[in-house]
C-alpha cells in the first residue's frame, strides 16, 4: 500500500468515527430530550391536604408535666395531577404541640388515589398522660390561659407514583396542618365534645 493510500485509509477511518461520535452524540441528546418532555408533561405535583375540623373530647394538662388529650381529625387530601395516580403506602398521623410529639401515632389506611381524586380521612388521636418537655409546660399553662392553643397536626409517611403501567419507587411524605384550638371551659375537663370547623390547608413536602 503506498503512502497515499495510508493517507486516505486514516481520513476514511477519521471520518467514520467522527460519524459514530455524532451518532451516539445525536442519540443521547435525543434520549436526554425525551426524558425531559415526559418529566415536563408527567411532573408529578404533591398532594394537597386540607384539615377540615378536630373534635376535641379532652385536653387536660396536670401536674408536674402531664398532658392528655384526646380528639378526632378530619382530612382530605387531593391528588391534583389529571394523568398520574398516587399510592399512599404508609401514613403515620399524630398531634404535636411546640414540636413536641404529644399523641400516639395513628395509621391511617393504605389507599390508591386515582386522577383528580379526594380522599378524606377522620382518625382519632390519643395521648394519656404524656410527658411534657418542662421547657414546654409553663407556655402550655400560659396558652391554657390566653384561651387559644396552636397543635399542629402532621403525618409521615411514603407515596409511590402511578403512570399508565409504570410505578415509581417510594418517595418520603410530610404533612404539617396548624390547628388553632380556641379554648373554652371544656378544656378543664368538663362539658361534651367541642367540634371546631378548621378548613386549613397543609403545607406537604415530598
Amino acid at each position: 500500500m503506498t503512502e497515499k493510500e495510508c493517507e486516505h485509509h486514516h481520513d476514511e477511518d477519521e471520518k467514520m468515527r467522527k460519524r459514530i461520535g455524532a451518532m451516539v452524540l445525536g442519540f443521547l441528546a435525543a434520549v436526554l430530550f425525551v426524558v425531559f418532555l415526559v418529566w415536563a408533561i408527567l411532573h408529578p405535583h404533591g398532594p394537597r391536604f386540607v384539615l377540615q375540623d378536630a373534635t376535641i373530647y379532652a385536653f387536660n394538662i396536670s401536674q408536674p408535666n402531664f398532658l392528655t388529650s384526646n380528639l378526632q381529625v378530619t382530612l382530605s387530601s387531593r391528588n391534583p395531577n389529571d394523568k398520574i395516580g398516587i399510592f399512599y403506602d404508609r401514613l403515620d398521623i399524630y398531634a404535636s404541640y411546640r414540636n413536641q410529639q404529644v399523641t400516639l401515632a395513628t395509621l391511617l389506611p393504605a389507599t390508591y388515589q386515582g386522577h383528580l381524586d379526594v380522599t378524606v380521612w377522620s382518625p382519632f388521636l390519643y395521648g394519656t398522660t404524656v410527658p411534657v418537655a418542662p421547657y414546654l409546660s409553663p407556655a402550655l399553662s400560659q396558652d391554657l390561659t390566653a384561651g387559644m392553643v396552636l397543635l399542629n397536626i402532621k403525618i409521615d409517611g411514603w407515596v409511590r407514583w402511578k403512570v399508565g403501567t409504570w410505578i415509581s419507587g417510594r418517595y418520603r411524605l410530610h404533612v404539617n396542618c396548624p390547628a388553632y384550638i380556641t379554648l373554652a371551659e371544656h378544656f378543664s375537663g368538663e362539658g361534651p365534645a367541642v367540634k371546631y370547623q378548621l378548613v386549613q390547608r397543609c403545607a406537604v413536602d415530598v
